[in-house]
């Protein structure tokens, strides 16, 4: 029970909810906390404000609603919290959890008990009055009816009651001033727990209070618990039941609401019929994640078995190293500190490893387990309609945190066993060159000369170890600038001796060298080697207007860690709701360059942005927040130039699934042109384009895409000529 508590507890005060209403993004928070952090939006969006706050708002809708709150106009539509435009801004503050809170931009409302205990003294609502969720931050125009169209969690509020009953021990008078004393009675009628003294003074047994019951106090507890719930009713109208639930919509709904027609046209169920399912779904769902928790608790003891072991096997190796050290003669001795403080370092790492997957296992597991108990307790809920207001968020919740242990999450991340092997057989002669066996570097690699070469805007290279060397080598990293003199970039790491490079300039100079590693590290670069590419075979004239068809892929080994690459590194996504950048293999700094990009997947009308960046672009924000890339990001209906967090140009138009985003990169001219569905997008985006470019593309998990190269230049534009407009040889 004690690891449910950060379920009932408010994201604004960090307390236990009083009064929980359920926003449309089905999180919770307490009435007082929501007025608290209401903002008054400007009077240009008061039409929004017919948008009811909580009646029948499908996700599609609170997906458009909360676009509107990000974008508009004035802020080239690229939207931040930080204040509306035509309000000052105020500085976020912190809930005790952390969650950041918006100020209000009205007066603030009378104390919170006041609020609690009177709530029909509750000064009114602002006009035009926004609501932003403390946890997911979206944002919601209240309408006419304010905070009062939201529906309560009743459900929630009764698991909050239970379990904080069950932490109090005794219960207590309700009457006493100071200090409450242990209560001896209950009066059904009244509802109230006395103790004798204050019973005898505010519950005499004479009088019009004679013929009510008193009951013992935790015969009181069970018959407030047992005790039949108001039943439940229509935000919309009040005097109506909620009898039928909206398939449609996810919510309860009364007789009216069908008969008016707002809900007429959608597919309805039955109360309890849904019900009943919801909480098979909800039951299903927990025991799998059971047994989820069940094997995390398995897996906890074979981690802590692991630290025992590595702890015997330390002291049982350097037991062993001590011997063989004190076994030589004196020069050894300066040596077997060194070996020893190794030792040591590898016994702290494999300690620290499993430990700190302990701990973060523990955390996992106390966090499901919260959930769990929450989860159980919201089933012994009686009540239809409370329950189904949070049952599909609960599901979604289960589900996704059982997915949470995956197949790595319950996997030890590092063995018991020490793989270091003292090797005690040189002679007294090579005493100051002892060492652990397999811990020195690899030498460099020698380029074969006779088997390197270049075709077309292609360079082929081959190496090997030198002929003497008898340290192990696990693979090699092949190096090349970018043909203009710049900075060396990995372009191969594996264990092959011999790598094509596909996609480089023509009639370019490429520096190349290669190294090799193994379990102690990197070794010494091979010799530098130059490589020529091909010459195109056009006259000088038509050099300038030359357009390189290039190959590439994305790159993996430069991709943000959250990205995931599929269709031999042509496909990509992500597994983060943020934004993250991957770049291509190949780097352009002349020439004529154009791609595309198919849009596979697009789901929640996310941004995806497409350019070009420099190699040290960030990768963990949307492209172009930063000064080293160049892009055009894009929705479902317009799109905005970026660089250096700067937006321009919005152009109506968007994207959306099976769409075709071209990118066309001119450094004759200098200039960066984007295409949706083989149209040109706006004006020319970036002018003054030079230097060594990567193609770029930062997405989230709501967007798949595939990478299409070696493609001609589009037909509307000829390179070197200033009119886009037409094109003549």
């Amino acid at each position: 029970m004690d690891e449910m508590e950060e379920e009932l507890k408010c994201p604004v005060c960090g307390s236990f909810f009083r009064e929980p209403i359920i926003l449309p993004c089905s999180h919770n928070i307490c009435l007082a906390c929501a007025r608290n952090i209401l903002v008054q939006t400007p009077d240009a969006e008061s039409p929004q404000s017919s948008r009811a706050s909580g009646s029948g708002v499908s996700d599609y809708d609170y997906l458009d609603l909360d676009k509107m709150s990000l974008y508009s106009e004035a802020d080239s539509g690229y939207g931040s919290y930080g204040g509306f435009v035509s309000a000052p801004t105020t500085p976020c503050q912190k809930s005790p959890n952390g969650v950041r809170v918006f100020p209000p931009a009205v007066p603030q409302p009378p104390p919170q008990h006041h609020l609690l205990g009177h709530p029909g003294s509750l000064p009114p609502i602002p006009r035009n009055s926004c609501l932003t969720c403390p946890q997911c931050h979206r944002s919601l125009i209240l309408d006419e009816r304010g905070l009062r169209g939201f529906a309560k969690n009743r459900v929630l509020e009764g698991v909050v009651d239970r379990y904080q009953q069950s932490k109090t021990a005794a219960l207590k008078c309700q009457l006493c001033e100071k200090s409450p004393k242990e209560a001896t009675v209950m009066c059904e009628q009244c509802d109230v727990f006395y103790c004798d003294p204050c019973r005898l003074r505010c519950h005499p047994p004479r009088g019009p209070l004679a013929k009510h019951r008193l009951v013992p106090p935790a015969q009181g507890r069970i018959s407030r618990r047992t005790s039949p719930r108001k039943i439940s009713t229509c935000t919309e109208h009040e005097l109506e039941n909620l009898s039928m639930y909206c398939v449609q919509c996810k919510m309860p709904v009364c007789y009216q609401c069908l008969e008016e027609g707002k809900h007429g046209t959608h597919e309805v169920k039955a109360l309890g019929a849904m019900w009943k399912l919801h909480k098979g779904q909800l039951s299903q769902a927990l025991n799998i994640l059971s047994d989820r928790a069940t094997e995390a608790k398995e897996f906890l003891v074979q981690l802590r078995n692991m630290v025992q072991h590595i702890q015997e096997n330390g002291v049982e190796f350097e037991a062993c190293l001590v011997a063989q050290c004190d076994a030589l003669i004196d020069a050894l001795n300066r040596r077997k500190a060194q070996l020893l403080t190794r030792v040591n370092k590898e016994h702290e790492h494999k300690l620290k490893v499993v430990r700190d997957q302990i701990s973060h296992c523990t955390v996992k597991l106390r966090q499901t387990t919260g959930l769990m108990e929450y989860c159980l307790e919201v089933i012994k809920e009686n009540d239809p309609s409370g329950f189904l207001q949070i049952s599909d968020a609960l599901i979604r919740r289960v589900h996704m945190t059982e997915g949470q242990w995956g197949k790595g999450t319950l996997t030890p991340r590092m063995t018991s066993d020490f793989d270091l092997t003292l090797d005690s057989g040189p002679l007294l002669q090579t005493i100051h060159q002892l060492d652990f066996i397999q811990m020195k570097v690899p030498s460099a690699p020698m380029l074969q000369l006779e088997e390197c070469c270049t075709i077309n805007n292609s360079a082929t290279l081959s190496w090997k170890q030198p002929p003497l060397s008898t340290i192990a080598v696990d693979g090699y990293i092949l190096e090349l600038d970018d043909g203009n003199g710049g900075q060396f970039r990995e372009v191969y790491v594996g264990t092959e001796t011999i790598c094509t490079v596909d996609g480089l300039h023509y009639n370019s100079t490429y520096m190349s060298r290669v190294k090799a590693f193994n379990a102690s590290g990197v070794g010494q670069y091979s010799k530098t080697l130059a490589m020529q590419t091909s010459e195109t075979g056009q006259s000088p004239c038509d050099m300038q207007t030359l357009a390189t068809v290039a190959w590439f892929t994305f790159d993996p080994t430069s991709a943000h860690p959250d990205i995931i690459l599929s269709n031999d590194n042509l496909t990509v996504t992500c597994n983060s709701y943020d934004d993250r950048v991957v770049m291509g293999n190949s780097g352009f700094s002349r020439g004529v360059h154009y791609w595309e990009i198919t849009v596979d997947r697009y789901d929640n009308h996310p941004d995806p942005a497409f350019g070009v960046a420099r190699v040290d672009v960030l990768k963990d924000v949307m492209l172009g927040k930063d000064d080293k890339a160049w892009a055009m990001y894009v929705d479902n209906n317009r799109s905005w130039f970026m660089h250096n967090n700067s937006h321009t140009n919005r152009t109506d138009g968007g994207v959306s699934e099976e769409a075709t985003v071209g990118v066309l990169l001119d450094f004759t001219r200098g200039i960066l042109i984007f295409l949706i569905n083989d149209e040109q997008q706006g004006p020319v985006a970036f002018e003054g384009i030079e230097g060594l470019y990567y193609p770029a593309v930062s997405l989230n998990r709501n967007v798949q895409v595939t990478l299409h190269t070696g493609l001609p230049i589009p037909d509307f534009y000829t390179p070197g000529e200033a009119d886009l407009s037409g094109s003549v040889c």
